[in-house]
């Protein structure tokens, strides 16, 4: 029975992501977005076939196990695309660089203006980059990993389903530029949704969101305790 329930939760996963990204590929709807309709899609399933979220936990967990081969194959587009890095080499860091320490910044000073716990602002800070980063970080100085989670999971999805719309919208249609910035600003979601856009745009997004979790663990001892 337990192997039965593993299967049903890897089969539904992969049915939602198929569903989804087979309408998002062919109306290419902002709002069609793979994983916020994919996830809503599985969290209601269990809700109606009433599954608690513990039977779902191995079938993710053998799910999650392949994030690691997948980051590494980032590499391979890269690679293929290494003339680029060349040429574009002083653009990319200053174009993270800068996008990370205004994602810090300004998420410190909205959640101040908002009045928000020093637990709080501490777990927003590096919700700029991916969960692994983010979560020891906030740990470290002293914020709620369960809390910065949510915050990055938020910021990937918003930026996911709106980013490409207004990178659109503001005229940047240059495939590097694009893909770094869905990268630096939305991190893994974003970069998913780059590489729907083209394998340029995807490989700048997945080197962007590497440079951003670098240099925002690097440089959030010094910042965060000048902004607090």
């Amino acid at each position: 029975m337990p192997e039965l329930m593993v299967v049903f939760t890897i089969v539904l996963t992969l049915a939602a992501y198929l569903i989804f990204r087979f309408l998002y590929m062919r109306y290419r709807h902002p709002l069609l977005n793979i994983v916020l309709l994919g996830a809503v899609s599985i969290i209601t399933v269990l809700i109606v076939c009433k599954i608690p979220y513990q039977a779902y936990v191995p079938g993710k967990n053998i799910m999650t196990s392949l994030l690691g081969p997948a980051t590494v194959g980032l590499a391979v587009p890269l690679y293929r695309h290494r003339s680029l890095l060349r040429g574009y080499a002083p653009a990319i860091l200053i174009g993270v660089a800068v996008g990370v320490f205004t994602s810090m910044v300004s998420a410190a000073i909205i959640a101040f203006l908002a009045g928000l716990p020093r637990e709080v602002v501490l777990s927003l800070v590096p919700k700029g980059v991916t969960i692994p980063f983010a979560v020891e970080i906030a740990r470290i100085h002293g914020g709620s990993p369960a809390l910065t989670s949510a915050f990055v999971i938020a910021t990937g999805t918003l930026g996911s389903v709106f980013g490409g719309s207004l990178l659109t919208l503001t005229g940047i249609k240059d495939p590097v530029a694009r893909g770094l910035a869905m990268g630096t600003g939305a991190h893994g979601q974003g970069t998913a949704m780059a590489f729907i856009e083209g394998q340029q745009q995807g490989s700048m997004a997945g080197l962007a969101m590497t440079l951003a979790g670098i240099m925002t663990a690097s440089c959030a001892p010094i910042l965060i305790p000048l902004l607090l």
